[in-house]
């Protein structure tokens, strides 16, 4: 955002004072401070190879429906976890509140909280109340509303448990708000989160392996986890050192990528007048 203009800055200038003492073209690396100047480099697809958009949803957007250059990235972060009645209660616990409140403006933030319907009476509550204490506003269906409110202390504000509306269910908060719904089936479960995400990061608590790589194989997402947080989607996290983008695409690079993960291939092939034919 605008605040972060200064910082870009001193950057910029740490840089420049770096290459100048190398071979590299001092305008190999430049910093652009206005959005004017953005419609004209999306147009220099002869000079640009790859952009790599990190903003809003409008920006990214924006650039993808803007330009002939690939683009890597993504435009929405809705991620999903699903709950199931084999999880860990306590650890359940600590992953959801992690992936909701840790940082809920980022990408990896869980948005949507999918209760298997027979956990809603055992797990569900206790995870309630740990995001309710956390300032979390929950977003329900009317089924895992009521088992919210069946459970909720007499302190619980009251604006805390409200009705979801369908559009919840597809909306990237960057808040503290969650949107939850029950299920009955696994399938139930992966035909919401292929039809309502954005096939970023989600994950699922359950203490079924089956299950686990069921829903890792048929969830159509850059990153699926078995008993985690959607927020360890990083490339840090991964080992990829700095990350520069999270990709969604569904060619090369995709999920968090690292600067290794921007390499192209090329062949060289050292021969002894080969030929195709004879």
């Amino acid at each position: 955002g605008k605040e972060s203009t200064e910082s870009f800055v001193a950057i910029s200038k740490v840089i420049s004072s770096a290459l100048s003492k190398t071979d590299v073209p001092n305008g190999a690396i430049q910093l652009v401070t206005t959005r004017d100047a953005i419609a004209q480099l999306l147009a220099q697809d002869r000079y640009i190879d790859l952009v790599i958009p990190r903003g809003s949803n409008e920006l990214v957007r924006y650039i993808k429906e803007s330009t002939k250059i690939p683009v890597l990235g993504h435009a929405d972060g809705l991620c999903a976890i699903y709950l199931t009645a084999t999880a860990d209660p306590q650890k359940a616990i600590t992953a959801i509140v992690d992936a909701k409140t840790s940082y809920p403006a980022a990408c990896n933030s869980v948005e949507t909280l999918l209760v298997q319907d027979s956990a809603l009476h055992t797990s569900f509550p206790g995870v309630a109340s740990a995001l309710i204490a956390k300032g979390v506003s929950l977003r329900c269906d009317p089924l895992s509303k009521a088992a919210a409110l069946l459970n909720a202390a007499a302190s619980t504000p009251p604006d805390s448990i409200q009705e979801a509306t369908e559009a919840d269910f597809h909306t990237e908060f960057l808040s503290l708000t969650l949107a939850v719904k029950t299920v009955s089936t696994l399938d139930e479960a992966i035909e919401h989160i292929n039809t309502h995400g954005s096939h970023h990061t989600d994950s699922i608590l359950t203490a079924d392996a089956a299950d686990a790589e069921t829903f890792m194989n048929q969830v159509d997402s850059a990153g699926v986890y078995w008993n985690s947080s959607t927020r360890v989607a990083d490339g840090m996290r991964y080992g990829f050192g700095t990350e520069v983008g999270i990709s969604t695409n569904k060619i090369h690079a995709r999920g968090p990528v690292g600067l290794e993960g921007l390499t192209i291939y090329k062949y060289k092939v050292r021969g002894d007048y080969q030929a195709t034919a004879g």
